[in-house]
């Protein structure tokens, strides 16, 4: 009997595979607060977080609760943003997608109102938003992967673009500096391919059939990387 795959070992949910979560500095979606009327808030802090390739912001509201925000390029300590339908189509602002002008960039993009933002959250990402269809009630926008897609007018948006967008300038010279980056969160590295692997150790090894094999499909409940070979 061969050994454990990888998947598998990581369900186990022993420590070297499990999310450092209490590095993270929180979850970043919008609030309650700054939907409708909205609010107004004061930057206070740019923070750096292990769960993410982005700068966060980390806002005072005017209610004194604090917001952690994916930071825009530009921004600084100090500077004010505003949330709401009668915010202005302003960098760092929180606004609908439907009180946007076309052509501007936007990201942290809700797929539909009060989900707290679902697209575009890498560092260096923005999309841009193509026409509005205000017979539908929806607004085609343009994803970074060229993509074009249709949300709800209604869903919020932060304009600008996120900052950090440099960061792959820089290459990874030696391998310690990837396995520093992968350890933060907690991810595997190097990764080995099962066809590189012997027979007992993965379906895909052994080096003695022309093609890469595949596992037969399995059911969403089966634990983490069990297979069935094909006969």
């Amino acid at each position: 009997m061969g050994s454990r795959l990888i998947p598998q070992k990581r369900g186990s949910g022993r420590p070297r595979f499990r999310s450092p979560g209490h590095r993270y500095m929180g979850n970043v979606s919008y609030p309650k607060g700054i939907y409708g009327k909205g609010t107004g808030g004061q930057v206070i802090d740019l923070v750096d977080d292990r769960a993410r390739t982005a700068p966060l912001a980390k806002v005072m509201l005017e209610d004194y609760s604090e917001m952690l925000m994916i930071a825009p390029e530009g921004i600084q300590v100090g500077q004010w943003i505003q949330t709401g339908d009668e915010a202005p189509s302003a960098k760092g602002n929180i606004l609908p997608l439907k009180k946007i002008t076309e052509g501007t960039d936007i990201y942290n993009i809700e797929l539909t109102m009060g989900d707290g933002g679902r697209l575009v959250r890498a560092s260096g990402g923005a999309a841009s938003i193509v026409s509005h269809e205000k017979t539908s009630g929806l607004t085609q926008i343009r994803l970074p992967s060229k993509q074009t897609i249709f949300v709800k007018s209604n869903a919020y948006a932060t304009v600008g673009r996120i900052a950090a967008g440099g960061r792959k300038d820089k290459p990874m010279i030696h391998a310690g500096q990837r396995w520093y980056q992968k350890k933060a969160r907690n991810k595997m590295y190097p990764r080995v391919g099962g066809t590189s692997m012997n027979a007992m150790d993965h379906p895909h090894g052994g080096g003695g059939h022309p093609h890469v094999g595949r596992p037969t499909t399995v059911s969403r409940s089966t634990p983490p990387g069990s297979f069935c070979l094909q006969g």
